[in-house]
């Protein structure tokens, strides 16, 4: 089970994608796991054949439990009976057994439930979600038989049948189990639910922050005229479409200065710093039902504006969606956090370990501006840096601002 942020404790397998005997490469989708925050799509880091499945569907483990055995390419198969027998650890978190659904005669029964409140509640995987949208299936006329009455890939592709044979789709026989009982006997998990969950998973993360990790802060005003400026003729010459927002210029600026402070660009693990060669810029993004997730973009510093903007407006819709994976959630190196929309000035943020600094942007604001002996109006921007002092200190924060400050002056070559 990864490790899919420092506020991750354990996860639920929702659905397995392969088998046993089938063939994966790397980067390949083989599982979805359910975690507080959002349901993620698991990828293999290695290519090979799925040899065993430890952890079956619906089942509840710590991080670093082990759900399947790979096959290296060209390695030989372990004998079965010399092949190490996988069982869950003592520690295996299991969701508690709903309580039984009372009777209801007929007297007592409530108001029928219009057909959309139980998609509203019930689990959809990601690619259950995508598998819908191409089929064009309607996810709440859909009966989910994963755990906790979880939508998969199988109930989407079986309705999709049903509906092309002109009749409605059944559930396929199966043991009493309570994936298999009817919505009405198993616990729903309503938006509330998960927000209070992820409330307090977040609490946990930013107290463990604020306790271990040694912040201190920094903040600059940045003269935003020049990128503005640029930015307004570059999107002129555009489609609305494809038109940038000065919030990729701020990811790029940010990404390059890290090749000039690489302290900033990293992770704090067993007492030392581990600096990162990759810079896979976190973007916080809020979530519709309430709080924040920060996946990552990778490569920021090598990407053009363009593709940034690709990335980002894809990274936004798939985290409103659900659908995310795993490297986007536990690759992030630094993280940006910006507030500017909300009317925010200023922006100061709590490190996301393991990483080792965070920056903040407020909005942009048109601030008096002294330049060459003469005082103007100015779009300006208020920077912040959050930084772990065990791996950097205040001159190295400084020069890291300073950096961002200077490399924005110079839009065109972002």
């Amino acid at each position: 089970m990864p490790a899919l942020g420092a506020d991750m404790e354990a996860g639920t397998i929702v659905e397995w994608l392969v088998k046993p005997g089938d063939a994966v490469k790397r980067g390949d989708i083989i599982a979805v796991v359910d975690t507080e925050k959002a349901t993620i799509e698991v990828e293999v880091f290695q290519s090979g054949i799925i040899e065993s499945i430890a952890v079956p569907a619906g089942q509840k483990v710590p991080i670093g439990t082990v759900l399947a055995l790979i096959k290296a390419e060209g390695e030989v198969a372990v004998p079965k009976e010399a092949a190490p027998k996988l069982e869950a650890p003592p520690e295996v978190l299991r969701a508690p057994s709903p309580p039984k659904a009372p009777v209801v005669t007929p007297a007592q029964a409530p108001p029928a439930v219009p057909p959309s409140a139980p998609a509203a509640r019930l689990r959809v995987s990601p690619l259950a979600i995508r598998v819908a949208s191409e089929l064009g299936v309607n996810l709440a006329a859909v009966s989910g038989t994963g755990p906790q009455g979880a939508i998969t890939r199988a109930d989407v592709e079986r309705a999709a049948k049903a509906r092309a044979e002109g009749v409605a789709a059944a559930r396929p026989a199966a043991p009493p189990t309570e994936a298999a009982k009817p919505a009405a006997s198993r616990p729903a998990i309503a938006p509330a639910d998960r927000q209070a969950a992820m409330r307090k998973v977040i609490a946990a993360a930013m107290a463990h922050s604020k306790r271990e990790i040694p912040h201190y802060y920094l903040g600059t005003q940045i003269d935003m005229s020049r990128a503005m400026a640029w930015l307004q003729a570059e999107n002129l010459k555009r489609p609305i479409t494809g038109r940038l927002l000065y919030s990729v210029a701020l990811l790029k600026a940010v990404a390059l200065a890290i090749r000039e402070v690489p302290e900033m660009n990293g992770f704090w693990l067993d007492g030392a710093f581990k600096p990162s060669d990759a810079i896979h810029v976190g973007v916080a993004i809020s979530l519709r039902q309430g709080g924040l997730i920060a996946p990552a973009i990778h490569d920021v510093d090598k990407q053009s504006l363009d593709d940034i903007m690709v990335n980002l407006r894809d990274l936004v819709k798939r985290v409103r969606a659900g659908v995310l994976r795993s490297s986007e959630i536990a690759d992030a190196t630094i993280t940006v956090t910006s507030l500017g929309e909300q009317g925010v000035e200023t922006v100061f943020g709590i490190i996301y370990p393991p990483q080792v600094a965070l920056v903040g942007f407020g909005k942009v604001v048109e601030r008096p501006w002294a330049a060459g002996g003469m005082v103007g109006a100015r779009p300006t921007v208020m920077a912040t840096l959050a930084a772990d002092h065990r791996a950097s200190d205040g001159h190295r924060g400084g020069l890291f601002l300073a950096a961002i400050d200077r490399i924005l002056q110079e839009p065109e070559k972002l």
